[in-house]
């Protein structure tokens, strides 16, 4: 799968450093010239300087074959205009844009951009679900909330620690997408083991929150 990421401030970066290491290849696309030099050294021929809002910027990094494009600048208008001129002039099939400002959460919608990720309803559900007991934090709801990519992070008590991957009996239709330990990324293997606070990211259906807080807090 070829993704191209526009924006190389913390979600971008991350984002890009994480699927380089799922082996996805990536085009990370950023504008400020002072992260050329560090860019570069980091993920260099996956890396341009530019306007992810310039169709020949889009052109040089290989919009054309591009899988998905994902926009998460810090400005809602080159998010959408990155992801509608994916979308109308190059014919990416799949588009994901970061939404800063939640009043143009329609705008996005009435552009045809159904996937769009929000920090601040992601923080207000947060608050309406308390933190769902403060275990499990809903992160990202994708196909009109239907899934729902969750983390967990693993208690001092929780009786996966030192438990392998493999053992752990996740209920029907979950996946162990990734396992954050520190400033370390892991990729889950069935040997990978877990620690205390490990933060672990999983793409379930939330009809299985209660079976995974059983999983992991009793």
């Amino acid at each position: 799968m070829y993704a191209i990421i526009i924006g190389g401030g913390k979600v971008g970066y991350y984002l890009a450093k994480v699927l380089i290491q799922k082996g996805y290849e990536v085009a990370l696309i950023e504008r400020d010239k002072d992260k050329e030099a560090q860019f570069s050294a980091e993920f260099e021929d996956s890396f341009l300087l530019g306007d992810g809002c310039d169709p020949e910027i889009l052109e040089e990094a290989g919009v054309n074959r591009a899988d998905i494009l994902i926009a998460v600048t810090g400005d809602d208008q080159d998010n959408l205009v990155a992801c509608e001129m994916a979308l109308r002039h190059f014919k990416v099939p799949r588009v994901i844009a970061r939404v800063m400002d939640p009043r143009n959460q329609k705008i996005y919608q009435k552009m045809g951009i159904e996937l769009t990720v929000n920090a601040t309803q992601t923080i207000a559900n947060l608050i309406e679900q308390e933190v769902l007991a403060q275990e499990i934090i809903p992160l990202l709801a994708l196909r009109r909330g239907e899934i729902e990519i969750v983390e967990i992070t693993v208690p001092n008590t929780s009786p996966v620690i030192g438990q392998p991957v493999r053992e752990l009996a996740l209920p029907p239709h979950c996946v162990l997408a990734a396992l954050l330990r520190g400033e370390l990324i892991i990729l889950p293997r069935g040997d990978t083991i877990f620690f205390p606070n490990d933060h672990i990211l999983i793409l379930t259906s939330m009809d299985n929150v209660e079976e995974l807080k059983k999983l992991f807090y009793e």
